[in-house]
């Protein structure tokens, strides 16, 4: 609507409504505490059921004809139980945490209005104080009152992901094409650009970026993370924009610098890479008499972990998102969750896909590969650039992957020599060929003559259960070992 605020064009369609719906509710002045609570979780949940990805609380809007008249209510001072400060102490009372925003609009002549704009319901029945409640029609009721609604909202939580639900709601085309890095979309695909703004919203609509109704357009969660011009316009992703951060020695006591990414990850991919391209230590090498300048981390493997940092974390987990870490010595790429296999099974598993459509999206922009075929890329590059394994871990509901620098066999230590020798073993299985004697001296480039050093770290792998012997009938010079996995069912 133009002229009007983003926020005074919301409550202009909001307003327009015929009546009040299961996903709309009007006030003037009511602002008990516990009451806004129970009607966070009533739309919350009735939203699920409508198909809206938002329901809007208004304050200063008469519910007769929906005629703004204002209201005194200021979210900002208000305060819920025990003088506690109003948006806290709702947070607090939310089961599961459902995200929610108060907007204060002016709409001129000193008259204020006040819209609460809550996610639908996305994984369970929201609760507050441990009650369920839903709509029923315009009224409120308790969800246990209603089973044949419960028994609904379960039914359409399967069909439900973070990715589906809504960024920004209560936009118009144009406002919500605004957001949207389109152009990079159009060029990661190789499209033409539509010659009209209807034909670039109904491509970024087909693919799930936008969601058209009689309230607006919204951009889903899965547009903004993939391509939000600025991540900050949207507070439900926000959180979850990629930040780096250098430091001057090993420890993390003095940063050199920190940055939180602004763009989406699609549309800043290769922005990122870039720079840290820049910021990665390189070092000088000869060849044939000539001088070369050459990265410390190859390229494809810094771009495979960032990839997976992306994917692979765990969006619902609010608050926190993908961190990049360079020290002098090492680089950390750290993300939201817990792996969903065996953090050993990292090269030749497959697992399943947290967030299918950035996956698969992140697929046909060429930025990621197939799935489960990134870490054998990984593997192949650390070995030809004599790299230690990376090292995986998971902290709390963090998942941590380490790369080092080049380091000799004689650099290395005991357990990383390990760890080199069962990641050479998945990537010579994956390869269909197993692991020798031979072939871990290739790998560390040690000299035949010294060939019980690779024995001595093949015993150090069987001890520890990464590897096994292909065949025990075997004499010790021509055994061939296996991953510890390859001779099982291939799921531990």
């Amino acid at each position: 609507m133009a002229g009007l605020t983003e926020d005074q064009s919301l409550l202009a369609r909001l307003c327009a409504a015929p009546s009040e719906a299961p996903w709309l509710e009007f006030k003037e002045n009511n602002v008990e505490p516990r009451e806004i609570g129970e009607y966070i979780s009533a739309l919350a949940n009735a939203a699920v059921l409508a198909n809206r990805t938002h329901a809007y609380m208004v304050w200063g809007v008469r519910d007769a004809d929906h005629a703004v008249v204002g209201t005194s209510f200021d979210p900002l001072s208000a305060k819920g139980a025990g003088n506690e400060d109003l948006i806290p102490w709702l947070a607090r009372g939310l089961d599961p945490q459902v995200y929610f925003h108060f907007r204060k609009i002016e709409t001129g002549g000193g008259v204020a209005a006040v819209i609460l704009e809550i996610d639908a319901a996305r994984s369970r029945p929201i609760a507050f104080r441990s009650d369920r409640y839903i709509r029923v029609g315009s009224y409120k009721k308790s969800l246990r009152d209603y089973p044949e609604h419960e028994a609904r909202l379960w039914e359409a939580f399967r069909g439900t992901t973070f990715e589906t639900g809504a960024a920004k709601s209560g936009l118009s085309d144009e406002e919500a094409i605004g957001l949207i890095s389109h152009g990079s979309y159009f060029d990661l695909l190789r499209l033409p650009l539509p010659e009209t703004r209807r034909g670039v919203g109904d491509q970024l609509a087909a693919e799930g970026f936008f969601v058209r109704s009689e309230s607006g357009t919204s951009v889903t969660n899965l547009g903004a993370l993939l391509f939000a011009r600025d991540l900050g316009r949207f507070p439900s992703v926000a959180r979850k924009a990629t930040r780096l951060t250098e430091y001057r020695t090993a420890s993390r006591a003095a940063a050199v610098r920190s940055q939180d990414g602004q763009r989406g990850y699609a549309a800043g991919f290769e922005g990122l890479m870039e720079y840290m391209s820049a910021l990665l230590p390189r070092e000088e090498i000869t060849v044939g008499g000539l001088r070369h300048e050459v990265p410390r981390y190859p390229d494809p493997v810094i771009r495979e972990l960032v990839v997976n940092m992306l994917i692979h974390q765990d969006l619902t987990i609010s608050g926190s998102g993908p961190m990049i870490e360079i020290f002098p010595n090492r680089i950390e790429f750290t993300n939201p969750g817990e792996p969903l296999i065996n953090i050993r099974r990292f090269l030749g598993g497959r697992p399943p896909s947290r967030n299918e459509a950035l996956a698969s999206f992140m697929t046909r922009a060429r930025i990621s590969e197939e799935r489960g075929s990134g870490w054998e890329k990984i593997a192949t590059e650390v070995e030809l650039h004599q790299l230690p394994a990376p090292k995986i871990s998971v902290e709390a509901r963090h998942t941590k992957v380490t790369v080092f620098g080049p380091r000799s066999f004689a650099e290395m230590t005991r357990e990383e020599r390990v760890d080199a020798i069962y990641l050479h073993a998945q990537l010579r299985y994956a390869s269909g060929e197993p692991t020798t004697n031979s072939s871990a001296r290739e790998r560390f480039r040690i000299a035949d003559a010294n060939s019980a050093q690779v024995s001595r770290v093949l015993r150090d792998a069987l001890a520890a259960g990464l590897i096994v012997i292909e065949d025990p009938t075997a004499g010790a010079k021509s055994r061939r070992y296996l991953p510890f996995w390859a001779l099982s069912d291939g799921d531990q």
